[in-house]
């Protein structure tokens, strides 16, 4: 044991909850501490048994149910969202539908059968595999997307038969809460509770006795989740740095893409492009079409705040570290006074940039694109290649042939080829190298939360 977790009990934090469209205290709210937490394992170690046990049509009719409760409460899931996170309304509708969308996706592929194939593989003997679930799972998610990174992780989880343990981000407890009302009604108690809290109260759901952890945060709190997890199973997304390699033949439409993806949700999406990678020869064009593309998306019209004090400050520190020769700025369109303190910050293209750059060396997590000129393709795909995270990247060009060679070329784990950032449950989401590990959507997904049991039985 570390000296942080020796005798130190951890009491109830009291959260003081910020808007950041204001930068003002919203409310405040009594996070969960030891003896919650131990407690709420408990109750969820009970509930799991039920749980698994239903056979899979009666889980699946449970989640059905499960989402339809949050499709009739979206009102008061939206205004949730966006108290904790300033979204837009359109942005936090968008992002509540998605889930329910992805809960209903597995309540129906709970139902197929995923294992291998039953037969006779031994002689005299029949064989076949149970998939069975972990037991109770920890799913710690962050601030960007409070429900829709709640609902990749639950979803599976609970499709597969797992209790959940839902630990929401410090300054984003609001829907994690009504997921937990919800499922109470609709999955049964204990089966999805919620444990609002700060970090001390995550590292004691990672150190409590529970059978896996889904993380999806920071790099820094990914390798803390792995340190304190010991051997049991783990799933790490940690976001991205995500390169977008655009040609001299990119379709019209790359520019307005790419600063959309950019600047949606304040450029606080883990698969969100970061860096423009260009050939020489085109280069000079393509900073000024995402320049004037970017004039077009304003914080406050086009896109809402950055979510909390340290994430603005951060993001500020690397600017101001950058030595970019080329900064072009979108302005703030913020309407009213109200917003002076909120945690804004203007869509930006930064250009002229060393590869070790702090904004391209480091993920922004802003509305921000750093453009880098290559001498050729190969040089292009290196540069992309050249950052720790390999979450997803794109390419952007006309040539077919040379399009899916840079694809395959690119070390992520989601590229995408004249689109970007388009995601939906049947395709699979995972990172490699200082992204992470693990696989979220897809029936995929259902195998992070479960373990195999192979069975044979002599026939003679």
């Amino acid at each position: 044991m570390t000296a942080e977790t020796v005798d130190v009990p951890h009491s109830p934090p009291g959260l003081r909850l910020t808007d950041p469209r204001t930068g003002r205290n919203r409310a405040g709210l009594a996070g969960a501490g030891e003896s919650t937490v131990t407690d709420t394992v408990e109750a969820a170690r009970e509930a799991q048994r039920s749980w698994a046990g239903l056979p899979t049509g009666e889980r699946s009719r449970r989640l059905l149910a499960f989402a339809d409760r949050i499709d009739g409460a979206l009102s008061e899931y939206v205004a949730a969202e966006q108290a904790g996170t300033g979204k837009p309304a359109h942005e936090a509708e968008g992002e509540i539908r998605d889930s329910v969308d992805l809960l209903r996706f597995y309540a129906g592929a709970v139902r197929a059968a995923l294992a291998p194939a039953a037969g006779h593989h031994l002689p005299d003997r029949e064989s076949w595999v149970r998939w069975e679930p972990l037991g109770v799972v920890g799913a710690i998610v962050p601030w960007n997307y409070p429900i829709l990174m709640a609902a990749w992780r639950i979803g599976p989880a609970l499709a597969a038969g797992n209790a959940v343990l839902l630990k929401p981000a410090e300054s984003t407890p609001d829907s994690a809460l009504l997921l937990a009302r919800d499922a109470r009604d609709s999955l049964g108690p204990g089966v999805l509770n919620a444990l609002p809290g700060d970090r001390a109260t995550g590292r004691l759901l990672v150190e409590s006795p529970i059978d896996a952890i889904a993380f999806t945060g920071s790099i820094a709190g990914g390798r803390d989740v792995a340190a304190r997890a010991g051997l049991r199973r783990v799933s790490l997304e940690l976001g991205g740095n995500c390169p977008a390699i655009v040609l001299p033949d990119a379709p019209e439409h790359t520019y307005a893409d790419l600063t959309g993806a950019a600047t949606y949700n304040a450029g606080q999406s883990c698969a969100a492009p970061a860096r423009v990678i260009t050939l020489r020869s085109n280069y000079a064009e393509v900073v000024d079409r995402l320049a004037e593309a970017m004039s077009r998306r304003q914080a406050g019209r086009s896109f809402g705040p950055l979510n909390n004090a340290d994430q603005i400050r951060r993001y500020r520190q690397i600017l101001s570290g950058s030595a970019a020769g080329v900064s072009h700025a979108a302005g703030l369109a913020l309407g009213d006074d109200s917003h002076e303190d909120g945690y804004w910050a203007e869509g930006r293209i930064l250009a002229d940039l060393e590869p070790d750059d702090p904004a391209v060396a480091n993920e922004l997590f802003g509305p921000c694109l750093t453009v880098q000129a290559a001498e050729d393709i190969d040089d292009a795909v290196r540069l992309a290649n050249s950052v720790d995270q390999a979450l997803a990247g794109s390419v952007w060009g006309a040539a077919t042939g040379q399009l899916l060679s840079v694809a395959r070329a690119l070390d992520a784990g989601e590229v995408w080829v004249n689109c970007v950032l388009e995601q939906c449950p049947e395709l699979p989401h995972g990172g490699r190298g200082a992204s992470g590990h693990g696989t979220d959507l897809s029936v995929l997904a259902l195998t992070e939360f479960q373990r195999p049991k192979t069975v044979t039985v002599r026939l003679v």
